[in-house]
């Protein structure tokens, strides 16, 4: 796993969840702003955690040179 894509999901998901318990906290009044910030980064922290299509190098076929 990319030490990267880990600290940067991880990252996502704790601003997303932050966010959307923000109105427990605050008023309610930011509720739905909040909400329509934090399920966005919620679900890209979640993809980009699950996604390892990315770590994946595909090999160049080598062919021949300039003709």
């Amino acid at each position: 796993m990319n030490l990267s894509r880990l600290i940067t999901g991880v990252a996502m998901i704790l601003i997303g969840v932050g966010l959307s318990l923000m109105p427990l906290f605050v008023s309610l009044n930011v509720s739905f702003v909040s909400l329509i910030y934090s399920i966005p980064i919620l679900i890209m922290g979640i993809v980009i955690l699950l996604n390892k299509k990315e770590d994946e190098i595909e090999q160049i076929k080598q062919t021949g040179g300039k003709k």
